[in-house]
C-alpha cells in the first residue's frame, strides 16, 4: 500500500496511547481502551449474542484495529468457525510499525495483534474476512455496495472531527445497514444523535463506558 504523507495517519505517542496530531485526540486510553470497546461497540451492538454465520460488521474509522481484534475474539469465543465479516473505513491509516507499537498495549491480544499484521489489511482467513478500504468515507461509503447488520462508529471526537459525523454521512450509514441492523457509538452529542434519527434508526442513551454518562446506541426502523 503506497500511501501519500497525506493520507498516513499523522500520531504521537502520549502517556503509552498513540494520539492523532491531525485531529488532537486519542486512538483509545492506554488504561482502559479495550474495555470500552467492549462495552460500547461489542455490548451497544448486542454482541456477540446476535452473531451468526455470515454476520457482518462495518466501522467508520479503523485507526490502529483495536475494535477489530475485540470483536474477532468475541467471536471466535462465541464459538464461531466461519468467517466474520468485517468492513473498516479510513482515511489516515496507521502504517504496520504503528498499529503493531498501538496494540501492544494489550497483551491479551497478542495473538490476534500477530495474525492481523501478518499480510496486511485486507485478508480473508478460517474466522475473519476484513476489509479496510482507503479514503474519505464521505466519498467511499455511498459506493459501497454492501450493508452491514451492525456498525462501530468510532470516528475521532465530533467536535475535533466533524466531517466523519455529518448529517450526509450519517444518511449513508442508514442506507448501508441490513434490516433490523444496529449501530453504537461512544458519543452522545444531540446533534449525532439527531441525524442517526434521521438516517432511520430508532436511538437510545444506554450508560456510557467508565466516567461517561452516555453512548448512543440504535436499531434501524
Amino acid at each position: 500500500m503506497n500511501l501519500s504523507k497525506a493520507q498516513k495517519a499523522d500520531l504521537e505517542w502520549r502517556d503509552g496511547a498513540p494520539v492523532s496530531v491531525r485531529f488532537d485526540d486519542p486512538y483509545f486510553s492506554a488504561n482502559d481502551g479495550l474495555a470500552e470497546a467492549r462495552h460500547v461497540f461489542l455490548g451497544g451492538n448486542g454482541l456477540p449474542e446476535r452473531f451468526v454465520d455470515g454476520f457482518h460488521i462495518a466501522e467508520l474509522g479503523f485507526g490502529s484495529g483495536l475494535n477489530l481484534l475485540a470483536a474477532w475474539q468475541s467471536w471466535e469465543a462465541a464459538g464461531m468457525t466461519s468467517p466474520l465479516r468485517f468492513t473498516s473505513f479510513e482515511a489516515y491509516p496507521m502504517d504496520l510499525g504503528e498499529m503493531t507499537k498501538a496494540l501492544a498495549v494489550w497483551p491479551e491480544l497478542a495473538e490476534y495483534a500477530e495474525r492481523l499484521l501478518a499480510g496486511g489489511m485486507q485478508k480473508r482467513t478460517d474466522t475473519l474476512e476484513l476489509n479496510v478500504i482507503i479514503g474519505d468515507a464521505r466519498a467511499t461509503l455511498p459506493k459501497w455496495a454492501d450493508e452491514a447488520d451492525a456498525w462501530f462508529l468510532d470516528g475521532f471526537s465530533p467536535a475535533k472531527n466533524p466531517e466523519l459525523w455529518s448529517p450526509d454521512l450519517l444518511q449513508a450509514v442508514g442506507a448501508h445497514t441490513a434490516p433490523n441492523g444496529t449501530f453504537a457509538t461512544y458519543t452522545a452529542a444531540g446533534h449525532v444523535r439527531r441525524a442517526l434519527i434521521d438516517a432511520g434508526f430508532n436511538v437510545t442513551r444506554p450508560k456510557g463506558h467508565g466516567h461517561k454518562r452516555h453512548m448512543s446506541a440504535g436499531v434501524l426502523l
